[in-house]
């Protein structure tokens, strides 16, 4: 133990020498007129040029070798080591350690809202998935806080991901320490974006539908309690009007060819939102 003590200790003194040694030298080389300095520049890019490449086909050569790419990792346990590597751009932040900044990036946005985002597991080689909780779990925005703030910020920061599943527990809560939570995106453009006066939560029967028209567009809302969901009021099959459908179970069949859809599956907004 006190022989890896006192290893450890060189290692450090040593590269404190070489890095003091580095700096002096750049202090120096500024008092240089510009052309000097282009010179050094030039041939420092050079050199750093020409490491980089030998430590990449060094690198390529051990990695495929099972027990030379366990010599690599652990020899990646040096400071040394890892820091000049790091400094070429051979070596890639963890993944776990990426999408924790890329989630922290969009934390605050959420936690002015009441909510925030958990990462739930990494599944290689592309997928993760995460979880909405507080105010953005079961919020009707939530699809939008996914697309334009957590995937957006997780595929910034990590390219390789390129599925991202929503996981989910439990029931939303209505309310957090007597504070109402109204359910907008905080990445929504602005708060009353996408939003649109339909009716009144009463004006539409429980377990059935009501046609309104929402910018020259019938669409049928659909209430099961105080969820209200919105479906074009136009049959998938040959665009007949569904208003005249029976409702039974959530389920509404097309009065003129049969085609049957749930409405409870369409985007659900709640009572706060229809009034």
């Amino acid at each position: 133990m006190q022989t890896q003590t006192a290893t450890t200790t060189d290692s450090f003194a040593e590269l404190e020498r070489l890095t003091s040694d580095i700096e002096k030298l750049d202090a120096l080389v500024a008092t240089w007129d510009e052309s000097h300095q282009l010179t050094v520049q030039a041939l420092k890019s050079s050199i750093e040029e020409l490491h980089k490449e030998a430590f990449t086909r060094l690198i390529r050569a051990l990695k495929d070798d099972p027990a030379a790419g366990a010599k690599l990792r652990e020899a990646l346990q040096d400071k040394v080591v890892f820091g000049v590597l790091s400094y070429h751009g051979l070596l890639k932040t963890p993944l776990r350690t990426r999408l924790e900044a890329a989630l922290n990036e969009v934390r605050p946005f959420l936690q002015g809202h009441g909510g925030d985002v958990e990462l739930i597991a990494i599944k290689p080689p592309d997928t993760i998935e995460i979880r909405l909780v507080g105010s953005c779990h079961g919020c009707p925005s939530s699809s939008q806080t996914l697309s334009e703030g957590v995937e957006k910020s997780v595929r910034a920061h990590c390219p390789e991901i390129t599925t991202i599943t929503q996981v989910s527990r439990g029931l939303p809560e209505a309310e957090r320490n007597g504070q109402q939570l109204y359910f907008i995106s905080p990445f929504a453009a602005s708060v009353s974006q996408g939003w649109i006066a339909a009716c009144e939560l009463t004006e539409i029967p429980a377990g059935g539908i009501l046609e309104r028209r929402v910018k020259d567009r019938s669409v049928l809302l659909y209430r099961d309690g105080d969820e209200v969901s919105c479906v074009d009021n136009a049959c998938a099959h040959l665009g007949m009007p569904l208003e005249m459908g029976e409702v039974n179970n959530g389920m509404i069949t097309c009065s003129y060819h049969g085609f049957q859809y749930l409405l409870e599956i369409f985007l659900t907004y709640y009572k706060r939102n229809c009034s």
